[in-house]
């Protein structure tokens, strides 16, 4: 199913922009099998997930990523490292070991709330280590610290208003990257009313823009008080969504 996934948005984006498939599980076999069929799809790189729920040391996040990058040594690789949802947390020195030791890992998707974290992995890695950040409200502020920008949900709902951030302070319009981050706070709320994805999901369906907002259980879709909530939020947020 998630090579199927692939390969339709390999199709739909025909190349126009950067192909980043998220490819990792809590499997090895499973782990390399995704990966392998990104590479044939003509992913630019892959974003690899720390393994979930086994909660691995950090001498054993260190193997897991070097077979990954042994096995796939022309594809540039991404750390995903999201310690809320995978119960391990990667360190900056196990990450700057992989950069070391493997070319082709160029990069981290940072999510995590301790932003001493990400200063940190920066520093041991190099600053022309590439970091996006998971984390919304932490996006702008990841721009000043050497980040090249953020992997966002947000921007599911309001894909102008991230854009303009993110170009408004490479471009040195920071007054202008600052407002937009406060006008985007009562989305990023929104994405969290209940568990993301499916605040976001209810919202789309709702504008047509995607058939169903289902998600699959143990996830339910929003409540009766989430989607009044939700409605608060939206009114909050009119003029940036």
């Amino acid at each position: 199913e998630r090579i199927a996934a692939m390969a339709e948005v390999a199709q739909e984006i025909a190349e126009r922009v950067p192909f980043l498939p998220g490819t990792g599980s809590a499997k090895l076999d499973e782990t390399l099998r995704l990966t392998a069929e990104a590479e044939r799809l003509g992913a630019d790189a892959a974003l690899v997930i720390t393994p979930y729920y086994a909660r691995p040391t950090q001498e054993a996040l260190y193997s897991w990523y070097s077979t990954v990058a042994k096995e796939f040594p022309s594809l540039p690789i991404i750390i995903y490292n999201v310690p809320s949802r995978t119960a391990v947390d990667i360190a900056p020195e196990t990450v700057a070991r992989l950069r070391r030791d493997h070319d082709n890992v160029v990069g981290i998707k940072e999510t995590t709330k301790d932003f001493e974290h990400f200063s940190q992995v920066l520093h041991k890695c190099g600053r022309d280590f590439l970091m996006w950040s998971g984390i919304e409200l932490l996006c702008l502020p990841l721009l000043a610290i050497g980040g090249v920008g953020f992997v966002s949900a947000v921007a599911n709902l309001a894909p102008a208003a991230v854009a303009k951030m993110y170009t408004a302070y490479v471009e040195g319009d920071h007054k202008t990257a600052l407002d937009l981050h406060y006008a985007l706070h009562p989305l990023v709320e929104l994405l969290f009313v209940e568990t993301n994805p499916a605040p976001a999901k209810w919202v789309l369906e709702q504008r047509g823009l995607i058939a169903s907002g289902h998600v699959r259980p143990p996830l339910i879709t929003p409540t009766d008080a989430g989607i009044k909530r939700i409605n608060e939020l939206l009114a909050q947020s009119e003029g940036v969504a």
